[in-house]
């Protein structure tokens, strides 16, 4: 299928790793012009060898002077903006809410919501210059469902899901479009890192831990990035033109979050 983005001019937030790389190289692949960031020096370092096509910056989200310098950067290497995608994020802790550090609460929301609020701002002046402008917010199957000892993460990740829908209302007039992304059980290291912290939590084993996580879903089996990326590089074609304003679960129909 041709989806007809060569040259679309794309940003990608925590590109350097994991579902990050997977959507920027799916866009690449397509022939967008691609711009990362990350705060994870060793991995852009090695994209520098591996995929030299794209551009990049180190930023962390949650600082508002790195991301007006990552959009000075991207606007050079790219010419300008037709696709924001906010998926920068961190697991948050695994705690009850007793037991929580306060820190850590506001880590979470720094740089899963707040971080999207900041590269969105200063995207949208760009995307109205765009004909095919759009926004991807990465939420998670957390962001629709309650999540036991992940507290902080979930209330981003619901957050996402009321900013996501907000823009799309407030930038229809624009012809942006804003959709969120919820990600169910991704195969990767974060994942199996979330995954042990709530065995070590409630005193089981990983194996154990995830047959219960796979017991709440239809399909037993991991979603993979490249899934995602999949998903996300077509609603951001001109054959997605009008999908606006949704939430939208690759999750193997998550029913539940143990």
């Amino acid at each position: 299928m041709n989806l007809d983005i060569k040259g679309l001019r794309v940003l990608v937030t925590a590109g350097a790793n994991g579902i990050g790389l997977a959507i920027a190289r799916a866009f690449a692949e397509e022939g967008a012009k691609v711009h990362i960031c990350d705060v994870d020096t060793t991995a852009l370092a090695a994209l520098k060898t591996s995929d030299p096509v794209l551009t990049q910056s180190v930023c962390d989200v949650s600082d508002r002077t790195a991301v007006k310098s990552l959009f000075t950067d991207a606007v050079k290497a790219l010419g300008g903006l037709d696709v924001l995608v906010n998926n920068a994020g961190v697991a948050g802790p695994t705690a009850k809410i007793e037991e929580m550090n306060p820190e850590d609460w506001d880590r979470c929301l720094e740089i899963c919501l707040t971080g999207q609020f900041n590269c969105a701002r200063l995207a949208v002046p760009l995307l109205r210059q765009s004909k095919n402008a759009s926004i991807v917010n990465i939420s998670s199957a957390a962001g629709r469902l309650g999540f036991a000892m992940r507290s902080p993460y979930a209330a981003a990740k619901w957050g996402v899901i009321g900013f996501t829908k907000s823009l799309s209302i407030e930038l229809g007039p624009d012809n942006i479009r804003v959709n969120a992304i919820l990600p169910g059980l991704v195969a990767g290291d974060r994942q199996r890192r979330v995954l042990e912290a709530k065995a070590q939590q409630r005193g089981i084993s990983f194996a154990e831990m995830e047959r219960t996580a796979f017991s709440y879903t239809s399909i037993k089996d991991y979603v993979t990035p490249q899934q995602l990326a999949d998903q996300i590089v077509f609603m951001c074609s001109p054959r997605g033109k009008t999908i606006s304003g949704q939430a939208i679960s690759i999750c193997g129909d998550t029913q539940m979050l143990g």
